[in-house]
């Protein structure tokens, strides 16, 4: 009589089972890996550095419409502003027209808000605004002399080194004003002068032209794109290095 033993199946280390699991392995690894860097992003963004795009030519020739830009959010908590400064800041009020944006389909606004968390999309962009620094607290900035130059503390500004003129135009047109810059604001203008509504053209807002320092998101200080444009901002702080102190009241 012939005696049978049945084997039992030996299971293989590469079949279904293991490749399951090596799979899922994966997938836990991958979605760890975002969560981590949207995470870090998210801290990068909040704490040290933003991305915004420039929306209009109010900054020409120093930014271009659609240039990208890298804010510092970090360095102005420690040191302060200065003039010569290019800074992002959120409307103090009645800056920006209201504009009602169409709506989006609801896929185009979780990609965006996805891209956004990354750095790679700004869709705020369009509720801030980007200007350079002429004065700073306790400053007095007026407008304008027989050049049609800005002076601040009575010391004469050449603003030629940044300014956006025209072919013969030695000075951008001239809006008088005469202001000293509370404590804690700013007042702010836009290089492309003539095309600008910056300080000058809201002293009638609520803020009375001035910037709050708590509206300042940062420093711009890099054009990442176009790629033919990348490098740093120049703050033309020279233009300002004769400017005396403010005296106190």
């Amino acid at each position: 009589m012939t005696s049978e033993t049945s084997a039992s199946p030996v299971v293989d280390g590469a079949g279904p089972r293991p490749r399951r699991r090596r799979f899922w392995m994966l997938v836990r690894d991958v979605v760890a890996i975002v969560v981590i860097a949207v995470l870090l992003s998210l801290l990068v963004k909040t704490f040290l550095v933003r991305s915004f795009y420039i929306p209009s030519g109010s900054m020409e020739q120093t930014l271009q419409i659609n240039d990208r830009i890298l804010v510092d959010e970090l360095t102005p908590r420690f040191g302060g502003y200065d003039r010569g400064d290019v800074v992002v800041f959120r409307d103090p009020g009645g800056w920006l027209p209201v504009i009602t944006q169409p709506a989006r389909p609801p896929l185009e606004e979780a990609l965006d808000w996805v891209l956004s968390l990354v750095g790679i999309s700004a869709p705020d962009s369009k509720d801030h605004l980007i200007k350079r620094i002429v004065g700073v607290a306790g400053d007095h900035v007026v407008c304008c002399n027989a050049l049609g130059q800005l002076s601040v503390n009575g010391q004469p500004i050449d603003e030629t080194a940044y300014l956006s003129l025209e072919p013969g135009q030695s000075a951008p047109d001239e809006v008088a004003y005469d202001v000293v810059v509370p404590e804690g604001s700013l007042w702010v203008l836009g290089d492309n002068r003539d095309h600008s509504r910056d300080s000058r053209y809201n002293m009638e807002q609520p803020s009375g032209g001035f910037v709050p320092i708590d509206n300042v998101v940062g420093r711009a200080f890099l054009v990442t794109w176009p790629l033919s444009r990348f490098g740093l901002i120049d703050f033309h702080h020279e233009v300002f290095a004769g400017v005396p102190d403010p005296v106190s009241p």
